[in-house]
């Protein structure tokens, strides 16, 4: 499954990448990861990493975009090493999650939006920071940020989130990156899209995640009309909901014409959900197990669209503002 309808590039850990060339892609997921939040959950280990990635490769997947913000324990030079190791296109994050992900006293929270934007401009522009900024001194990784991730808290967007947001949209501006934004159990994607177009976001700059946790059809489909993305993520995780629901949430968003909205991801942000480390379902579920299905329901060209066209135009760069 290649692209050969996207122009632009993707900027990955290993440099710039033609967009059409990105393939099949987990459009939302995690490599490294450290958070007060998911105390016990930290994924930290190169090798199991790169065995995950690994099978994710044998099970179709060509590239991965890779969502961890400053802040979570992002790797950026073992996400290089692990792009290398198994031929696999990783786009990684820069961008700031939502509050609950960053404790008191973090720097974030007295940060001035110039400061917040000039940190994702470097790991954008320069190479990402190696310890997530908590000394400055430190010397930039080489591996540079293709994305900007950001969070929002359940039914709001803080003060402090809204503030993260319009740095973001000034980064993105500036760098021709997008912005995918985390939307707590599917909520406040209204508020979050109003903030970023209101400070100059072409809509279909943004991505929102984690939507089919809140499995509304007539919801998403209005916001697919605003020119969004919206981004799947729970396949596999029946703690949520049974596969099939997912596949019937797709089914309606696409029947009503937005098929070139809609992206999927598998957001394995917790050790637990590796097999590499004795968990699941892993990397390899998206196309051994869920793909097949979705492709009888609504068809193998639709899915195509989904796993590669829309990845490839949402993350491809953008001309600078």
């Amino acid at each position: 499954m290649n692209s050969a309808r996207t122009t632009g590039n993707v900027l990955t850990v290993t440099g710039l990448l033609p967009a059409g060339e990105l393939g099949v892609t987990d459009a939302h997921d995690h490599l490294f990861l450290r958070s007060p939040a998911l105390a016990g959950q930290e994924i930290e280990d190169v090798d199991g990493v790169t065995a995950e990635v690994l099978e994710a490769k044998q099970s179709g997947i060509r590239s991965i975009v890779e969502v961890t913000p400053i802040g979570l324990g992002r790797r950026p030079a073992q996400m290089r090493q692990v792009a290398q190791a198994t031929g696999i296109h990783v786009v990684a994050a820069t961008g700031y999650h939502r509050d609950a992900h960053y404790p008191a006293g973090h720097w974030v929270y007295d940060a001035s939006l110039e400061l917040l934007r000039d940190r994702m401009l470097a790991d954008i522009e320069r190479g990402m920071h190696p310890n997530d900024w908590l000394d400055p001194s430190t010397a930039l990784d080489e591996s540079r940020a293709g994305v900007i991730k950001m969070g929002a808290s359940y039914q709001r967007v803080s003060k402090q989130e809204r503030k993260r947001l319009e740095a973001a949209v000034q980064a993105a501006l500036r760098t021709g990156v997008s912005i995918l934004c985390h939307t707590e159990v599917g909520t406040a994607a209204e508020e979050i899209i109003d903030i970023c177009t209101a400070a100059g976001l072409p809509a279909n700059r943004l991505a929102l995640a984690h939507l089919d946790r809140n499995p509304d059809p007539e919801l998403h489909i209005e916001l697919c009309a605003r020119g969004i993305y919206v981004e799947y993520d729970t396949a596999g995780r029946i703690k949520y909901r049974p596969d099939s629901d997912l596949m019937r949430l797709i089914s309606e968003v696409v029947g009503a014409g937005h098929s070139d909205r809609v992206m999927l991801g598998l957001d394995l942000g917790r050790r637990d959900y590796l097999r590499a480390f004795d968990g699941g379902p892993g990397m390899r579920y998206l196309m051994a197990t869920f793909v097949p299905r979705l492709e009888r329901r609504i068809g193998a060209e639709t899915v195509r669209r989904i796993l590669v066209d829309n990845p490839a135009r949402a993350y491809a760069l953008a001309q600078r503002q």
